[in-house]
């Protein structure tokens, strides 16, 4: 692509990106107002107490879930499309988790929260779609952009909560979901305004085109790409979930649990605004690199002490590290496809990651509950001890093949 091509891409790609953004800010709330209520609805709604926390394992199982079908739905109808659909399942899962909590129905609930997850399937492919009508030296920064309206996302929902907590009293917090209906309406309006091509279509004969994945598994940069991005996010999930009842274990209050998780969600989304920087700097695989290093600083930190600012900081060095490590990592998974590829390729990373995430969600209250907040935090180690070694072998078969 030439330099003239290239700045019309990027103009084109700067716009797609701030819709995207509003989108994840928009849509992203939706997310943090079920972490934030989702085990208080269900302790107070729930048939059998352990099963609190469902609601929230739920939505996750849900993103899970999604990814795949959604990257199918849009090789065949858009991005735009795709994107507006995925909003409409956002509307009835906030529609459905208001009749859950007004008919104190607690399996209508969790349905409501499994297809907000269907929805955050779709959102997660926005940094994607960000990426499509980027040029290769503008495609993080875009990436970087979509992320970073979840920072509005992580002031928006905690604020959704305070404020409509008791719309609909007395049907406690119906409110705030069916305030992320509304928004998920506004969201759908937005995308409307979105524009990215279509991939190319299938080859004559109906056959379909570009590298089958069975080859695309067999590079090493796609492969050790999505590695790190399941264990960016899934070690990310292990030690949030776990976060607020270690606090409230120690002693802690519910308010100043809460005030831990919006420092981490902000400190997940806010350096947003550089990644793309840093990345376009560094490249690639240091900047995933020092995002594990912050991850095994978040450990270092938990196992120091259980004082406030023990928990507090270490949420903080997770949440940056899950942004170096992630932003990273699905910077490099569009290294490794062409535009004819990318549904099947960003879908099966995704199915990967969410799967993984999902799994994480589910060990993380058993892990804490059988083995204490201290074996959450030494999970972290080997993790991020194999993604290292497997960054650094990378690194050293790229430069050997450069050499050749």
């Amino acid at each position: 692509m030439d330099a003239t091509h290239a700045a019309a891409g990027d103009r084109l790609a700067r716009r797609n990106a701030l819709i995207l953004s509003l989108g994840q800010a928009l849509g992203g709330s939706q997310a943090t107002v079920i972490i934030a209520t989702g085990g208080i609805v269900g302790a107070t709604i729930a048939p059998v107490t352990a099963w609190a926390t469902l609601p929230i394992s739920a939505f996750v199982v849900g993103q899970a879930l999604a990814t795949a079908p959604a990257s199918l739905l849009q090789r065949r109808i858009g991005r735009r499309a795709g994107f507006i659909f995925g909003a409409g399942l956002g509307f009835l899962g906030g529609v459905l988790c208001v009749a859950g909590l007004v008919l104190a129905h607690f399996w209508l609930f969790c349905l409501g929260t499994l297809f907000a997850g269907f929805y955050g399937g779709h959102i997660q492919l926005y940094r994607f779609a960000a990426a499509d009508t980027a040029s290769d030296a503008f495609r993080p920064r875009a990436i970087s952009w979509v992320l970073a309206g979840g920072v509005a996302a992580a002031i928006v929902g905690p604020q959704l909560v305070i404020f409509t907590r008791d719309m609909f009293a007395p049907y406690s917090l119906a409110g705030p979901f069916a305030a992320v209906a509304l928004l998920a309406v506004v969201a759908a309006g937005i995308l409307t305004f979105l524009r990215i091509p279509l991939p190319p279509k299938a080859g004559p004969g109906g056959g379909s085109t570009g590298t089958p994945m069975s080859e695309i598994l067999r590079q090493p940069r796609f492969v050790v790409a999505v590695l790190c991005g399941m264990a960016t996010y899934a070690l990310m999930t292990l030690v949030m979930t776990a976060a607020p009842l270690a606090m409230l274990g120690c002693g802690f209050g519910v308010g100043e649990a809460a005030l831990g998780i919006q420092w981490h969600a902000l400190a997940m989304f806010a350096p947003s605004f550089v990644t793309g920087r840093l990345i376009s700097r560094f490249g690639k695989p240091r900047i995933i690199a020092a995002g594990l290093l912050l991850l095994a600083g978040c450990g270092a930190v938990a196992l120091a002490g259980i004082e406030l600012a023990h928990f507090w900081g270490a949420l903080v060095l997770l949440g940056f590290g899950w942004n170096l490590g992630f932003i990273g990592a699905t910077a490099m998974v569009t290294d490794c496809h062409r535009p004819e590829e990318r549904n099947k390729v960003q879908g099966f990373n995704d199915v990967c990651v969410f799967g993984c995430v999902a799994l994480s969600s589910f060990l993380s209250g058993s892990l804490l509950d059988v083995y204490g907040w201290e074996s959450v935090n030494l999970a972290v180690f080997p993790a991020v001890i194999a993604c290292l070694g497997l960054l650094g072998w990378l690194m050293l078969l790229e430069r050997r093949s450069i050499a050749a």
